[in-house]
């Protein structure tokens, strides 16, 4: 297992850190960055194609059914949207944190039309895979 202890720290790390919580980003030459989070995260997704289908598999393992949300949009946007609701004690110590929760969303621009009426979307063992047939004119041997 990996953690990351804390260390202690100088004079120069200490002022460019008081420097952010005030100003909001580091003083020049602090020889360090913040990193901002985007609240919304994407998860693990794999995109292939066949040659009758477009396959999109996303990994969203403990979201339930009832938490995400399928659409395809205007030039074959497809976007899954949803939340992993975080099931653990509120006042916690991590040793290592790699799990997201939270609002998630995966955009995927597909490449040709789809048969809209016969996309068929299949929620199994924590992964969403989404199969959009192409259109007859679209069918191409795959090599």
């Amino acid at each position: 297992m990996t953690a990351n202890r804390p260390r202690k720290t100088g004079p120069l790390e200490e002022a460019a850190f008081i420097e952010v919580l005030f100003s909001g980003s580091p003083a020049p030459m602090a020889g360090w960055m913040v990193e901002r989070r985007n609240p919304i995260w994407r998860p693990p997704t794999d995109v292939y194609e066949t040659e009758e289908h477009y396959v999109v598999m996303v990994e969203i393992a403990g979201v339930l059914p009832d938490n995400f949300a399928v659409s395809l949009g205007a030039n074959y946007r497809l976007t899954i949207t949803g939340v992993r609701h975080d099931p653990g004690p509120h006042h916690r110590a991590y040793h290592q944190l790699e799990v997201r929760f939270g609002e998630f969303r995966v955009d995927v621009d597909l490449s040709a039309p789809v048969a809209e009426d016969q996309i068929n979307a299949e929620y199994r063992d924590g992964l969403l895979r989404v199969t959009l047939p192409k259109t007859r004119a679209q069918h191409v041997p795959i090599r």
